[in-house]
């Protein structure tokens, strides 16, 4: 199996020229795009995409995905929907020009203020993403959709959502993290992937492991006794797509944890990489 590397690179730096020299450190030549500067690659002005794509052509990094906002953790079901069609309708060109597949999406947390009954949830969930389906089929542009926050969060619902949605754009961006650090469990985290492995297109990698209190907390990937098992796995089964690193040791954006400017969050995003690079191979 030949193994592609790349990663949110926003881990490591703020600045898009910093980003690539972390990238050019461990000399990957991909990149997943999220934050530049502080800015979703989404929500760059025409001009700021541009030179985002001109730049980092000059370079010869490839960009694999943007992680993009749709149905995430700050977008509930009750979340005017129409930010997320305008997103996709936005994004759509940009990532043809560029020769991308994959925008990340997630699948619609429930309101905590004014939560929806379940079926009500659900129902809605599907509607969504059926239509951003349809507009995704029709551009060309894949979903991934991340076992992050939303309906899908669990094996269960992304099951249900697939079925029910029923598309090629609607694919599975597959976290080897998320699970086990909602649900302080690494075995969380396989039984997803166990259960949805057939819909697995794109991995994103991210470890835990349990501290003595046993809350769960961020390591790399040698430290998580769950890596070893999915890896093997992909690789028995051929898995060709890419991995995507997201450490989430330096830099959480969702949870307010961004990059400061000591330089650590690129030494530990580096050291990151290259000990993946020494493990996933021996799995």
């Amino acid at each position: 199996m030949t193994i592609k590397y790349t990663g949110f690179a926003d881990e490591a730096d703020k600045s898009l020229e910093g980003q690539i020299a972390t990238l050019k450190e461990v000399g990957w030549s991909a990149v997943e795009l999220r934050l530049i500067s502080g800015t979703n690659v989404v929500d760059l002005s025409d001009d700021e995409w541009k030179a985002t794509r001109d730049r980092l052509g000059e370079e010869g990094i490839q960009i694999v995905g943007f992680g993009g906002q749709i149905g995430n953790w700050a977008r509930p079901i009750t979340n005017d929907f129409q930010v997320d069609v305008d997103e996709l309708r936005r994004v759509a060109p940009r990532m043809q020009e560029a020769g991308v597949s994959f925008l990340r999406i997630m699948s619609y947390p429930n309101d905590p203020d004014n939560p929806l009954e379940k079926e009500a949830w659900k129902a809605e969930t599907i509607r969504r993403i059926k239509e951003l389906a349809t507009i995704a089929e029709g551009e060309g542009v894949i979903l991934g959709h991340e076992n992050c926050s939303g309906y899908g969060e669990t094996h269960e619902g992304y099951l249900e959502l697939a079925e029910a949605v029923d598309s090629s754009a609607l694919q599975l961006t597959f976290d080897t993290g998320n699970n086990s650090l909602h649900d302080h469990d690494c075995e969380s985290t396989w039984r997803y992937y166990e259960a949805c492995r057939e819909h697995i297109t794109h991995v994103h990698i991210k470890c835990a492991k349990p501290g003595d209190d046993g809350q769960y907390a961020t390591c790399y990937p040698e430290e998580d006794p769950v890596q070893q098992r999915i890896f093997a796995d992909l690789k028995s089964r051929g898995y060709d797509g890419w991995f995507s690193i997201e450490p989430h040791i330096m830099a959480a954006i969702h949870a307010g944890k961004d990059v400061d400017d000591t330089g650590e969050a690129q030494r530990v995003w580096v050291e990151y990489a290259q000990r993946l690079e020494a493990f996933l191979p021996s799995c």
